[in-house]
């Protein structure tokens, strides 16, 4: 079987929730598709998408494209899963960046595969490394960079970042920029920085090292994750939650209407 016949037969069924392409995908059909792009692909990208970046998907039509370009699109969001049940695009399962990064670690150690860390809080990537090699002493850690806060708009940092992952090479590279930025700059550099899987994770350095407290299991598979993180962090997230996010029960609340009433949701052009 080819590379190609055989990458056809795991793409998985795309979903179109409030306009947006998902992948209908559980965790672990998650793990096996990213690992089988690392082996067989280089600059690979897939995105960890959250209501937050639904709500941008539809402000911003510029990012679109940004979308449109991963190999793999997933819900991480409770609400997105809940939506899209309701709605009858199912998606079976919640799959959040802050939950692969550990278990892609996991598996790259397993096979011996590179990991590159860039971005996170100061000084959270160097510690999740540090962690991740006590728990995983066969992993190779090709790198870790955390760029200053001035990094989207200087040129020679992005440079010089850029350079560092070029000479690791990594099989993985993740980014803790947060979004979009981690997106913008997978899709400007994935198949210049030699990463064979670039993938956005958000907070998951902080998280993984214990620098911010994950909120517990029964709040995130109660959809409630994001009120924890909101009153972590309530001066950087409440408008962002509160405000901003409220889009994303407008669009809900019309294409339930759309459905009952019997017509089409909408359209996206996913990525052949």
């Amino acid at each position: 079987m080819t590379t190609l016949s055989c990458q056809k037969e795991l793409r998985p069924e795309v979903m179109n929730l409030l306009g947006m392409p998902f992948h209908a995908v559980n965790f672990d059909r998650t793990v096996e598709l990213l690992l089988n792009l690392v082996r067989t692909r280089q600059g690979a990208y897939a995105v960890t998408a959250n209501v937050d970046h639904l709500v941008r998907f539809h402000r911003c039509p510029e990012l679109r494209d940004v979308y449109f370009q991963a190999d793999l699109i997933l819900a991480d969001g409770m609400p997105l899963v809940w939506a899209s049940r309701l709605l009858g695009t199912p998606l079976p399962q919640r799959v959040a960046g802050s939950d692969l990064f550990p278990a892609l670690c996991r598996h790259a150690a397993d096979e011996e595969l590179s990991v590159f860390l860039l971005g996170g809080a100061r000084g959270s990537a160097r510690r999740a490394a540090a962690l991740l090699k006590r728990r995983h002493p066969r992993l190779a850690i090709g790198g870790v960079y955390c760029p200053t806060y001035c990094f989207a708009d200087d040129p020679d940092e992005q440079r010089h970042a850029l350079r560092l992952i070029q000479n690791a090479r990594p099989d993985i590279l993740f980014l803790g920029l947060g979004s979009p930025k981690q997106e913008n700059w997978i899709v400007r550099n994935r198949f210049a920085c030699g990463a064979r899987l670039s993938i956005g994770v958000g907070v998951s350095f902080s998280f993984y090292c214990g620098d911010i407290v994950r909120a517990p299991l029964w709040m995130q598979k109660a959809g409630l994750e994001w009120l924890h993180r909101m009153v972590q962090e309530p001066r950087r997230l409440a408008r962002r939650y509160l405000i901003d996010d409220r889009l994303f029960l407008s669009l809900f609340a019309r294409a339930w209407v759309a459905r009952l009433m019997g017509r089409p949701v909408g359209a996206f052009q996913p990525r052949q």
